[in-house]
């Protein structure tokens, strides 16, 4: 069983930077493609950005596009979402997500999913 634990979250002014960490336990990641979604007080969960298994592709939001970048070491079980130019409309908690088949933003399309981290963003 996929096991997902996120880290990397904090307290940041906006115009920040954050790297959040995904790492997996009871399986290789490699097998996996990984979604990064977030959730806002009193929102539904939004996907942000998605990478291949071997991390030849990846997808945005329209709303994180060109800020965020997804990345992956498959060889620590890794992966990482890395966030720039914050904005207070990125505030919310980070979950990382895991699927063998799914590709994309949807929440619905992945099996497995971390505990959050939360991302603050305030002056």
């Amino acid at each position: 069983q996929l096991q997902l634990v996120e880290s990397g979250g904090g307290l940041v002014q906006p115009g920040g930077s954050l790297r959040l960490s995904c790492v997996a336990s009871g399986d290789a990641l490699a097998y996996y493609t990984i979604g990064w979604f977030r959730q806002a007080p009193g929102k539904g969960r939004e996907g942000v950005s998605c990478i291949s298994s071997d991390g030849t592709h990846s997808e945005y939001s329209s709303s994180v596009k060109g800020r965020f970048t997804a990345s992956r070491d498959n060889a620590k079980n890794t992966a990482y979402l890395e966030m720039n130019s914050l904005k207070s409309e990125d505030e919310g908690v980070y979950y990382c997500a895991a699927d063998l088949d799914g590709y994309g933003l949807g929440t619905g399309l992945y099996d497995y999913w971390g505990q959050g981290t939360q991302v603050t963003v305030t002056v």
